[in-house]
């Protein structure tokens, strides 16, 4: 058997670890494994080269994506995706894992209704992939955020400020509200919960009389902006108001050890399906437990917004 690999969209740290699963299981079984490159546009145009053991050395803690990526919205087009199986057949494969966001497994799950054997690798750091607890990239992001936060926290207890720091989530408020949890934020607005600003200025007034001098709140990209929400609070409020957008800061450095866990883990599931003719799913993990879920049922839900941590971190942080 000969199968394929592709990374496409938004990159995500535990990419590199999935793509050395599947190369080197795919490997161990006596099958053959090409990379695709730069995702679906490669796809189409025709650009991948053969992966052996070599390829894929001292790539596990990286972030990024050794076969790199691309957002490539042609591949809604029928007749694209047409080029793109045309392809596939020329390359002589058996079977394509995709890694990748919600895109990207809406593009897989085109070439499965089309008859193509394919399988999903959930990467996002925004979590928002419904069919699992955790896509590849998530742990890394959290951390990322914590990390900065706890930066800032350092200049806002000197200086007696209020920071409102913007983190990515367009659709969910997954990673604001796991990583509020995490860095102790005051307040965490996501899209799932709109802000009401003369609310939040009053909590604030109220834990500064109380002898706080320090403040945070984290902001999902999708619910609002960072400089909208400190202007609001400044308006309202006597603090000395900063803003801050950590940006693509979220996506890089090394993959945390969860994400190298779990790359290894969904890459070598995604062989494992590939070979017992599993197709047409994406592979995740539910309570500690590798999964298969359709394709068509992880493009129809959305994931869950664990609303509670957004309350318990407000909740001990006053």
């Amino acid at each position: 058997m000969r199968y394929g690999v592709l990374t496409s969209g938004g990159d995500a740290p535990g990419m590199n670890a999935a793509i050395r699963s599947v190369v080197r299981s795919g490997l161990a079984k006596g099958h053959e494994v090409f990379g695709v490159e730069r995702g679906y546009e490669g796809l189409v145009k025709g650009w991948g080269h053969m992966l052996d053991r070599s390829s894929v050395a001292d790539i596990l803690m990286a972030g990024g994506t050794m076969l790199h990526t691309a957002r490539f919205p042609g591949f809604r087009d029928e007749a694209v995706r047409r080029q793109a199986m045309e392809q596939i057949g020329a390359w002589h494969l058996d079977g394509l894992i995709v890694i990748g966001g919600n895109g990207s497994l809406a593009g897989a799950g085109a070439l499965s209704a089309a008859g193509i054997p394919v399988v999903g690798i959930p990467a996002s750091i925004d979590n928002d992939i419904a069919g699992t607890d955790w896509s590849l990239g998530f742990d890394t992001a959290v951390n990322n955020v914590v990390q900065s936060v706890d930066k800032i926290r350092d200049t806002a207890s000197a200086h007696e400020r209020v920071f409102v720091v913007e983190v990515m989530g367009n659709r969910t408020g997954i990673l604001a509200a796991v990583a509020g949890l995490a860095a102790g934020a005051e307040a965490v607005i996501i899209p799932e919960r709109p802000v009401d600003l003369n609310e939040l200025a009053d909590r604030l007034t109220e834990t500064q009389r109380r002898g706080k001098k320090h403040s945070f709140i984290i902001v999902a990209e999708g619910a609002d902006h960072a400089d909208r929400v400190a202007r609001g609070i400044q308006e309202r409020t006597q603090f000395d108001v900063r803003w801050v957008v950590l940006g693509h800061t979220q996506r890089g450095g090394p993959a945390s050890a969860t994400d190298r866990i779990l790359g290894a883990l969904y890459g070598n599931k995604a062989v494992d399906a590939l070979d017992a003719g599993q197709y047409g799913v994406m592979i995740g993990q539910v309570q500690g437990n590798l999964t298969l879920t359709p394709l068509a049922t992880v493009l129809a839900e959305s994931p869950r917004v664990p609303m509670d941590w957004v309350d318990l971190a407000e909740l001990l942080a006053r």
